[in-house]
């Protein structure tokens, strides 16, 4: 039961996250689609989210923030002026990466983070193992690859969810 309470709270915290307005229809609504999406899937996960809600976890996620904004804005700008110059090359390609990250759930933000910065998607995830689709593959070299793609993210994941 407390599981569910501590996802009720993330997820209120993340739709207001969202929308961003303490409007009361608006928090009205947050609360109830909170709490039915707890009520849904709050079992399905062995992460307890109340983790998440320590104070140096809380900090290392308002760090976390604006550097996956600086990072989802470059690729932005990469892909866009790749498809206004098409005469700038595109390499796409599958390369694969390696985390260090052991937990389910922090290889999942991982995922999600390189899956939503334009310009590359996670395929698959094997075991410490990432395969990703790159617009543009770089490097081959899983060690190099993994610094490119991975780097990135990974020591703010790690201190938020492990």
């Amino acid at each position: 039961m407390s599981q569910r309470f501590g996802y009720w709270i993330l997820c209120f915290i993340l739709w207001l996250t969202l929308t961003w307005t303490l409007y009361l229809p608006a928090i009205i609504v947050g609360l109830i689609m909170a709490l039915i999406a707890a009520i849904v899937f709050g079992g399905y996960f062995s992460y307890h989210p109340v983790k998440i809600l320590q104070p140096h976890r809380l900090l290392w996620l308002l760090i976390y923030i604006p550097i996956y904004a600086w990072e989802c804005l470059k690729a932005n700008l990469d892909v866009a002026y790749r498809v206004i110059h098409p005469e700038k090359p595109l390499k796409p390609g599958i390369v694969k990466v390696r985390t260090r990250l052991k937990s389910d759930l922090a290889r999942t933000v991982l995922a999600n983070s390189i899956t939503m910065t334009p310009g590359t998607m996670t395929v698959d995830i094997i075991d410490d193992i990432l395969y990703i689709h790159w617009i543009w593959v770089r490097e081959e070299d899983i060690e190099k690859a993994t610094k490119i793609i991975v780097g990135p993210f990974e020591k703010y994941i790690a201190n938020i969810f492990e």
